[in-house]
């Protein structure tokens, strides 16, 4: 029987259903896992959220490396997970696939661009799946259902077979149920082995600007988290990220990500005219007005806010931060509402797309019976760090 079967939250995908065997042995033998429709696998078309990018585009010659390690590991891929259309939204709901049920809060969205992988997991249909975060594709759904996710150092998990949003944030990212697998399929797609020697977390810091910016009583909630965290780690040092304001942060990272998507698509879009659903119709139009200008000057203050964050981080420093500004907005809200969310939620989640970092999102609260996530952030390469600080915590419950 295949994983369509047995798939009542519609997490995945019947128009480019795959499904493949892992090897007999290796550290990932006998678990299961679904693969975000946007990563290749050879002789089948990569629908990447969209019926004109399926219709225009050929099968793939070759599968992505990031399935291909995972194979060679013994996980066994059951099948192609939803994707919010061309990866492009925070909330998983796509107009022309519907949108992936959220067991964890049932009535609201699962948080995209990972939807289908996300529900997945948390919908225990499989034991791990494999996302993309770019703005926060990985982080946001782990957040809203109540499930561990992880974006790693920019550049560390080669995308190759992969398709691209926006290259210069894009990365892979992955979702558990507990945080020691988490850790395990990051050794394999680390290719670290067994004797590797993980860095001991050094300061703890508390992003204030970060945990003032969410909506009433997240941080509230988030509070035993933080303690439990800096009770393991160390007593914790408030900090506040931006002094220019988290909003400042966000507008940075909007300009340079939709100039990217801009340069990567536009001549797709031009050429075709794909048809895209109500929500991310607007948000291409204006990607499309993109200034040369503009983005220069913004990649002068994305390097100014790199070098601020390196100073930060220094010492293998763990910053705590919510993952998403509140928990999971219903399914099917107006526009307006949908656009000031993002908003809201992009302010924190640029913070590590802009410094390149790696960011691990704990199911450690909730609110009003939904799931909240805390996030650990860390220097570029401390990924490891990061992953074992979540399995000592979760072990520490």
């Amino acid at each position: 029987m295949s994983i369509l079967d047995h798939d009542a939250l519609n997490a995945f995908c019947r128009h480019t259903h795959v499904a493949l065997a892992g090897a007999d042995s290796g550290p990932l033998a006998g678990l299961t896992f679904g693969l975000k429709d946007l990563y290749d696998v050879a002789g089948h078309r990569t629908g990447f959220g969209s019926p004109d990018w399926l219709a225009t585009h050929e099968p793939a010659t070759a599968t992505a490396s990031v399935a291909t390690r995972l194979l060679a590991a013994g996980a066994t891929m059951v099948g192609k997970t939803h994707t919010e259309e061309m990866a492009f939204s925070l909330t998983g709901e796509n107009a022309h696939y519907g949108t992936p049920r959220n067991v964890a809060a049932p009535g609201r969205v699962p948080g995209g661009s990972s939807s289908g992988s996300a529900a997945a997991v948390a919908g225990r249909l499989v034991d791990f799946a494999i996302g993309s975060d770019t703005g926060g594709s990985v982080r946001g759904p782990a957040s809203f259902c109540g499930i561990y996710g992880i974006r790693p150092t920019y550049g560390r998990i080669p995308l190759d077979g992969a398709c691209p949003l926006a290259p210069m944030f894009d990365t892979c990212g992955w979702f558990a149920r507990d945080a020691a697998l988490l850790a395990r399929v990051g050794a394999v797609l680390f290719s670290r082995d067994a004797g590797y020697q993980v860095a001991r977390p050094g300061r703890v810091l508390v992003a204030t600007d970060a945990f003032a910016s969410t909506m009433p009583h997240v941080a509230q909630a988030l509070h035993p988290a933080v303690e439990r965290v800096t009770s393991l780690l160390g007593t914790a040092e408030p900090v506040t990220l931006s002094h220019e304001g988290l909003n400042a942060w966000f507008e940075v990272f909007r300009v340079l990500q939709f100039g990217d998507i801009w340069a990567t698509h536009r001549d797709w879009i031009t050429r075709v005219r794909p048809t895209f659903g109500p929500q991310i119709a607007p948000r291409f139009a204006a990607v499309a007005t993109s200034n040369a200008d503009e983005i220069a000057r913004m990649t002068v203050a994305r390097d100014d806010i790199r070098a601020r964050l390196d100073a930060l981080l220094v010492d293998n420093a763990v910053l705590l931060l919510p993952t998403m500004p509140d928990i999971a907005p219903f399914c099917g809200l107006p526009g307006d509402q949908t656009v000031a969310f993002r908003e809201r939620a992009l302010a924190l989640l640029c913070t590590a797309g802009l410094g390149g970092l790696p960011q691990v999102s704990l199911p450690m609260a909730s609110l009003h019976g939904c799931p909240l996530g805390l996030s650990l952030i860390a220097a570029r390469g401390n990924d490891e760090m990061l992953l074992d600080v979540a399995r000592r915590v979760e072990a520490a419950r």
